[in-house]
């Protein structure tokens, strides 16, 4: 197998600069809002001019796409192999796929809260596209989360009578919600762990075939 040939000095210092374009952005929109956020605001902080940043990005709703893309990334990642929708051969096993999951969504979170909030507060008020992206991407959440009921379904160990699809949407409302609940009370660690396991319980409990 050929090894891709190493990048060029050239070609390097271009991504490094692109992905510090992106941070200063995403650092300005965290400050100021999406809306309030300037091109000079960005540039100011790299201490670039304009014509370098359009060298990179069209405007920064471009910017936008890639700090969504990089969380959509986040999130596919978190849903490896081990925490496919097929993964669980069994109720244990997915207790445990679920515990996991919930365990590195949360990592996002917490370590990235701005974008999220961003992402879920400030995108859909920019264009009809970009709502129509983010919604989209919230129906694509509740069809792959049934894709999970469907496979505790055909398996046996979930309630033969589940709404596969219903179940999948409503999970997603429920994430959602613990989303907004943690970004509006980040230090509330008692209330965010209380409300953690009572989703883990519905998850499981409230699905699985007795």
């Amino acid at each position: 197998m050929t090894e891709n040939p190493p990048l060029s000095r050239a070609e390097r210092n271009r991504l490094q600069m692109r992905a510090d374009i992106i941070q200063a952005a995403f650092e300005e929109f965290a400050a100021r809002g999406y809306h309030q956020t300037a091109i000079a605001d960005i540039a100011r902080r790299l201490g670039i001019g304009h014509g370098t940043f359009y060298r990179y990005f069209e405007n920064k709703r471009d910017i936008l796409e890639q700090v969504i893309n990089d969380v959509m990334a986040r999130i596919m990642s978190a849903l490896d192999e081990e925490n496919s929708p097929t993964a669980a051969v069994s109720l244990e096993d997915y207790r445990e796929q679920v515990a996991r999951i919930s365990r590195r969504l949360t990592a996002i979170l917490t370590e990235n809260p701005d974008m999220c909030r961003l992402v879920l507060f400030e995108a859909t008020s920019i264009d009809p596209q970009m709502t129509d992206r983010i919604q989209g991407l919230i129906e694509w959440a509740g069809t792959l989360t049934a894709a999970y009921m469907e496979n505790g379904v055909r398996l046996g160990f979930f309630r033969p009578d589940l709404d596969t699809e219903a179940t999948g949407h409503a999970v997603v409302g429920m994430i959602l919600g613990s989303v907004l609940r943690y970004l509006r009370r980040p230090g509330d660690r008692e209330a965010q762990k209380r409300l953690g396991d009572a989703t883990l319980r519905l998850l499981v409990d409230g699905v699985a075939r007795h």
